[in-house]
């Protein structure tokens, strides 16, 4: 007499765990240095909102410049930022990208801009 198993292999092969094993080591590469130029952006969003209070052009810049040395903001300075007045608030803009290099000749290029409340 002879017996017969019926048995189904289940699961994930070894070629597939390799496969999602290194899509999430890429995924999590890229996040860890997308993430702190987003933490950068917030801080120069801060200091931008701080130095809308100067009352003249210079005096912004020179705001801006005090808060990104203490926040170590190295992405943009004073003079890069755009003031301008509506009415008789102070607006202050900005603008500027960041490129994170991937592999050979492509980069993942982040633009960043804001302005003030």
């Amino acid at each position: 007499m002879t017996v017969q198993f019926k048995s189904r292999q289940r699961g994930v092969s070894f070629l597939g765990i390799l496969v999602v094993g290194g899509l999430l080591a890429v995924t999590g590469v890229i996040t860890a240095q997308v993430v702190p130029t987003a933490i950068e952006y917030q801080s120069v969003l801060k200091a931008v909102n701080k130095a809308r209070e100067g009352n003249s052009v210079v005096e912004v810049r020179t705001i801006f410049d005090k808060a990104a040395a203490i926040d170590n903001i190295n992405a943009i300075s004073g003079k890069d930022l755009e003031v301008t007045k509506e009415g008789d608030k102070i607006v202050v803009s900005f603008a500027y990208q960041r490129e994170i290099h991937l592999a050979g000749p492509g980069y993942l290029t982040l633009k960043y801009a804001g302005r003030s409340k």
